[in-house]
């Protein structure tokens, strides 16, 4: 009887592809399990000891910070920003095509579980991405809505904290559609992008008959060159 043929051993990953390994099984890991368990779990996951994640992420907090970096800012598009600033089609056009091709890699489920998952457990993710989804998107949107409706800029105006919240009522909106399908288990039944138009055609609506009033002490600006 012929002895059993021998298994190939894997191939020895190189140190870039072994910490990209562990960030992508990290990625999935936190997405189904949040931000209580621990390293032990996810290297039992990966089928490697504790101490070669460790190795390449001295603690746990720096897998977490690389995680980050993998969802949020490794799938930051920068079509969301030249959109929101492409002045050659309407603002109510722009926003619906900002938010329906953010909503392709927001209202995925590691991104969603993740975010909240770190609210919850009181991680920096969350901070540190609703800043930059402030510098990013928020503020230039109120920017471009002060420049659509003829109000004042922000050299007369600085941008107040009400705008910016009228501005998040979109964001929350979308992203409450990856919540209903990844937290809740009711996804909505309408397609997502068409739910998208309309909240963004609501919002516009809302928009030009309320952002007046937020800016009413301040002049709106002299848009005909050849007055005196």
């Amino acid at each position: 009887m012929s002895a059993p043929p021998k298994q190939a051993r894997k191939p020895r990953l190189s140190g870039a592809a072994r910490s990209q390994e562990i960030v992508t099984e990290a990625v999935r890991f936190f997405a189904e399990l949040g931000f209580a368990g621990d390293t032990r779990q996810l290297a039992r996951r990966l089928g490697v000891t504790q101490s070669l994640i460790y190795k390449y992420f001295p603690t746990k907090d720096a897998l977490i910070e690389r995680v980050y970096q993998e969802v949020y800012l490794g799938r930051w598009d920068p079509y969301w920003e030249a959109v929101l600033r492409d002045r050659s089609i309407s603002l109510e056009e722009r926003l619906i095509r900002h938010y329906q091709d953010y909503a392709k890699a927001a209202l995925t489920w590691d991104w969603v579980r993740i975010f909240m998952f770190s609210g919850l457990r009181g991680e920096d993710i969350n901070r540190k991405y609703l800043d930059l989804l402030r510098q990013r998107v928020l503020e230039p949107i109120v920017i471009e809505l002060r420049t659509e409706l003829g109000l004042p800029g922000i050299d007369q105006a600085p941008i107040s904290t009400a705008e910016i919240e009228l501005v998040w009522s979109i964001n929350a909106r979308v992203f409450y559609f990856g919540q209903r399908q990844w937290i809740f288990s009711v996804p909505v039944q309408e397609p997502i992008n068409d739910m998208i138009e309309l909240t963004v055609r609501h919002f516009m609506a809302g928009a030009r008959q309320i952002w007046p009033g937020l800016l009413q002490e301040h002049p709106r600006p002299d848009t005909n060159p050849h007055r005196n």
